[in-house]
C-alpha cells in the first residue's frame, strides 16, 4: 500500500517523514487516552510540543489527521498479513489471514482507538468522510484477495462478500474484545466459518463470470 504523502504539496524529506509520523503517534494517543471530544488541532499539537501551524503543515484540517492515522492503521495490518509471504504456504491460505485480522481485537488500544474514531464520525460529517475512506479501502483489499482466489467470480459478487466481511469483522471488533460482550469457543467457531466461507472460492447465490 502505497504511503499518504503530506497534505502538502511538497515532497516529504526524511526528517519530514519523521515530524510527520511524530504527529501521528500523537494524535493515536491522544484519541486512545482523552477520547474524540478531546482531540482538537491545537491539542494534538500541544501533546506533539509543536505550535498549531506547524501541525497544520502537514494536515490541514481535522479530518485530514484523521484520514492519515486510519490509512496507516490499515497500512500496518496489509504488512502483517504480507508477511505471511514468508511462511511457506501461508500466504494464499484465508485462515491464516483471518488469524492476523482476528489478531487485532486483542490489542485493546487498538480497539478503543476505534470506537473512539466512529463517535467522531457520527457527530463529524468530515471525520465520516475519512471513516467511509478507510472502509472502501479495507473492502477493496479484501475484495481483490477474494478475486485472487477465484477468478471467475464476478468483481461485483467479489465486492459484496468483501464489504460483509468488513461489517462482521469491525462488528466482531466490539463483541469479542471485551467492550461490548466477549469471545466463546462456540461463537468464535461460527464467525471464524461465516468469515472463511466469504473469501473462500465460492458461496451460495455469487454470480460468476
Amino acid at each position: 500500500m502505497t504511503p499518504v504523502p503530506p497534505a502538502n504539496p511538497a515532497a516529504p524529506t526524511p526528517k519530514g517523514h519523521q515530524r510527520r509520523t511524530a504527529l501521528l503517534d500523537a494524535a493515536e494517543h491522544l484519541l486512545g487516552s482523552a477520547g474524540a471530544a478531546d482531540l482538537t488541532m491545537r491539542a494534538v499539537a500541544d501533546a506533539a510540543g509543536v505550535r498549531l501551524g506547524h501541525l497544520q503543515y502537514y494536515f490541514p484540517a481535522r479530518s485530514d489527521l484523521l484520514a492519515a492515522l486510519l490509512d496507516r492503521i490499515l497500512a500496518a495490518s496489509l504488512e502483517r498479513v504480507a508477511a505471511l509471504a514468508e511462511t511457506p504456504d501461508a500466504a494464499d491460505d484465508p485462515a491464516a489471514v483471518l488469524d492476523v485480522l482476528l489478531g487485532d481485537h486483542d490489542d485493546p488500544s487498538l480497539v478503543r482507538l476505534f470506537t473512539e474514531v466512529w463517535a467522531m464520525a457520527a457527530h463529524d460529517e468530515d471525520a465520516a468522510g475519512a471513516v467511509r475512506a478507510f472502509y472502501a479501502a479495507y473492502a477493496g483489499h479484501v475484495a481483490r484477495f477474494v478475486l485472487d482466489r477465484s477468478p471467475g467470480l464476478d468483481p461485483v459478487a467479489a465486492h459484496s462478500r468483501a464489504e460483509v466481511f468488513v461489517m462482521l469483522m469491525e462488528g466482531a471488533a466490539l463483541l469479542r474484545s471485551g467492550i461490548a460482550g466477549s469471545a466463546t469457543p462456540v461463537t468464535d467457531t461460527v464467525l471464524r466459518r461465516t468469515l472463511l466461507a466469504l473469501l473462500g472460492p465460492s458461496a451460495p447465490g455469487d454470480r460468476t463470470a
